[in-house]
């Protein structure tokens, strides 16, 4: 088998052209999240993560085991959500954009993390953007306390 220029050439450009695209992937944090197995829209949010260069990694967990994850990493009752993320030292809880993981990560607050409760229409993994109801992330506080990361208004 004989290799020609225009080959060498061809693979050679190919290379040059994804070698930035896997120098950022590198880069990317880590996410694990728990998750009911059977439940779609956490599937849904863990693939946006993905083709936004997150390397994601689940754990199957049911009803009172994932329950009490949440409450051993300091989700209160009342910002629970479906699926329960863990990503450099903090707690992402149901379908936080990833615009706001980032900016999390950037800023390193002094917090549990942060948490989208329940399970908004239109939040990453729960439908069309477009069609989204108004929804606030919240930064969950060690003492349990909550303020708001960021609002995100109806379409």
């Amino acid at each position: 088998m004989t290799i020609t220029r225009r080959a060498m050439l061809a693979c050679t450009a190919g290379f040059a052209a994804a070698t930035p695209f896997a120098a950022m992937t590198q880069g990317m944090p880590a996410i694990h999240v728990l998750k009911d197995p059977n439940c779609g829209c956490c599937s849904a949010w863990t693939d946006i993560l993905r083709k936004d260069g997150f390397t994601v990694t689940t754990e199957s967990s049911f009803g009172t085991l994932l329950i009490r994850h949440k409450f051993e990493k300091g989700i209160p009752q009342n910002m629970t959500s479906c699926h329960t993320g863990e990503i450099e030292g903090y707690i992402v809880e149901g379908h936080v954009p990833v615009a706001d993981i980032r900016k999390l990560l950037d800023e390193r607050p002094d917090a549990v993390g942060l948490a989208v409760p329940g399970m908004p229409y239109g939040s990453p993994g729960m439908g069309p953007e477009d069609a989204r109801e108004a929804y606030d992330v919240f930064l969950i506080r060690w003492d349990g306390s909550t303020e708001v990361f960021s609002r995100y208004k109806a379409a």
